[in-house]
């Protein structure tokens, strides 16, 4: 049986990272011909299509999603055996994390930076997305492991908590000081904000018990920050992560609206599959998390 070679498998990564085969010729420093090259030896050797090709796009073919965390492990296998012959090291491993736009910009790039300086062998490059995306591509082995608050059970994915997320709801003084919200029934004087239109952060509001909420209208912002500058513009209210609005609670540019509530809580949590190759690098890096205060 004749063996894929690691060049090919490597070549066959990076088309499934990018789908797109210039970018990825680029990257493994390859003309496009003879990348194209390539990929046709693997397919040939496999006997399957990897590649569903177009002129206007290339995805993954079945066969291609079931052979990319095999090829991924066999790469990251045959590069250990390099550094472990070569010096006693840790191997260097770069892998690909997932995580939402307001928690990867505020908390996870700030961790990577940090981590990367204590322990230069592991390595990571973020996707940004919103929860199912991540979860989606996870499922799909095009990420090594994500960071969500998505409520997630699946036999075949590790769950490491990493820290409770708490949500608070917040208006700004002066939307308060025209329009006050003394009570659920005035909701129908306020505009309420939220991500999109399952409005996935109003349901911690919702869970409130024995509340009704009937807002004048409802807009959608995309993201957190994005519902916190309008909230600090007087436009309307809305439920925020407690560490998106920390600091504006505390210099009193929002106020928290019936903090008496009981509300839902969640939490952010680090998954990858269960019989990754990097599980124990990945524990480490969850440990790593835990450690430092959400901002």
């Amino acid at each position: 049986m004749e063996l894929p070679s690691i060049d090919n498998l490597r070549c066959f990564v990076s088309a499934a990272r990018h789908l797109n085969f210039r970018k990825a010729a680029q990257e493994v420093r390859l003309t496009p011909a003879a990348f194209g090259q390539r990929i046709q030896q693997l397919e040939g050797q496999l006997g399957v299509v990897l590649f569903q090709r177009t002129t206007r796009r290339v995805e993954l073919s079945a066969a291609g999603h079931r052979l990319l965390p095999e090829a991924q492990r066999t790469l990251q296998h045959a590069a250990n055996c390099v550094v472990l012959v070569a010096a006693e090291a840790r191997p260097e491993i770069r892998l690909t994390l997932g995580t939402r736009f307001e928690l990867g910009g505020s908390w996870v790039v700030p961790a990577v930076v940090d981590w990367e300086v204590e322990r230069p062998d592991l390595s990571f490059d973020v996707y940004f997305g919103s929860g199912p995306d991540i979860l989606h591509r996870l499922e799909q082995g095009l990420l090594d492991a994500v960071i969500t608050s998505a409520a997630v059970a699946r036999q075949d994915w590790r769950v490491e908590f990493l820290h409770q997320e708490d949500y608070v709801f917040v208006a700004s003084p002066a939307l308060l000081a025209t329009t006050p919200f003394d009570r659920a029934t005035d909701s129908q004087n306020h505009v309420l904000f939220d991500v999109d239109a399952t409005l996935p952060l109003t349901r911690y509001l919702s869970s409130a018990a024995g509340a009704s909420w009937n807002f004048s209208d409802v807009r959608l912002c995309g993201t957190g920050d994005a519902m916190r500058q309008m909230c600090l513009a007087g436009r309307g209210c809305g439920v925020l992560p407690r560490y998106i609005a920390a600091e504006d609670l505390r210099d009193g540019t929002l106020v928290e609206l019936f903090p008496g509530m009981t509300m839902l809580s969640d939490s952010f949590r680090l998954l990858f599959p269960q019989h990754s190759p990097f599980a124990q690098q990945l524990t480490e890096w969850a440990e790593y998390l835990r450690a430092r205060p959400l901002t």
